[in-house]
């Protein structure tokens, strides 16, 4: 009976928010921020916020932001504010059934998802296709690594990445069979198709996705970099990264989005 509870509920352990309101980037400190609508390939509309690229002449790099399942982007803003690059856009999304986001969150359709992200901004007159950085956490590690597996992709930024949610649940359910966790989101596969460089950000004290996990798959990468937030959870690597979060992930998406090297 347990194992039938896991298998039907799930979907809301590993997305447990739904609706929402994702709010005017303006009226959260961002006044040249737009919110934004992306049609997804299946019919859905989802949300996001996009900080055009300040002070850039002709075309500019950009990141997509992929936040972890139990944020919302209204609920990030001081953190987007802190971490937005100086000269490159940011389109931070709303998966289905975040936010204002219409549909229903699910492994698969959040990879559709990150495909109708990239579409929409790779396609933006203003940005330069070849020099989009993609960052997600926890579990946005899965839809940036699909997208860093399936796209010309400039470099990843990955906090608190996980190696599959099959591994997840062994770690944190090992009485019940991790099968019942499904196979989406094996990141382990779509690292090894990973070209890019890629900066990889863990606490050493992370309780939900431990730092093994992310050193496993930094250890697949030819370029990458693993900077760790010393007695950092899952849910404080901002405060206790702080000033220093901000300059590395700023440095990186200079480097690979603002400078097109």
């Amino acid at each position: 009976m347990l194992c039938v509870l896991l298998l039907v509920g799930r979907n809301r352990i590993v997305f447990p928010i739904r609706g929402g309101v994702s709010g005017d980037p303006r009226r959260y400190g961002i006044p040249d921020g737009e919110h934004v609508q992306i049609p997804s390939a299946d019919g859905e509309r989802l949300t996001a916020w996009f900080l055009p690229p300040r002070g850039e002449a002709g075309t500019a790099g950009a990141v997509i932001w992929f936040h972890g399942n139990g944020e919302t982007v209204a609920g990030l803003a001081p953190v987007i504010r802190e971490l937005r690059p100086e000269h490159a856009a940011l389109l931070a999304v709303e998966y289905r059934g975040y936010g204002e986001s219409s549909g229903t969150p699910t492994v698969a359709n959040v990879a559709r998802d990150a495909e109708a992200a990239w579409e929409w901004l790779a396609t933006r007159p203003e940005i330069d296709s070849s020099r989009i950085v993609v960052y997600g956490r926890s579990l946005g590690t899965g839809p940036a690594l699909q997208l860093g597996a399936t796209r010309p992709v400039a470099g990843l930024v990955l906090e608190s990445a996980f190696t599959s949610l099959r591994a997840l649940a062994r770690a944190h359910y090992p009485i019940f069979p991790a099968a019942l966790a499904g196979s989406g989101f094996d990141n382990l596969a779509a690292i090894a198709r990973v070209r890019m460089p890629v900066l990889f950000i863990h606490g050493d004290a992370d309780r939900i996705i431990p730092i093994a996990m992310g050193r496993e798959l930094a250890a697949r990468v030819t370029a990458s970099e693993f900077w760790v937030i010393r007695g950092a959870d899952h849910n404080d690597t901002y405060d206790l990264g702080a000033h220093e979060y901000a300059r590395r992930f700023k440095e990186f998406v200079a480097r690979f989005a603002e400078s097109g090297k």
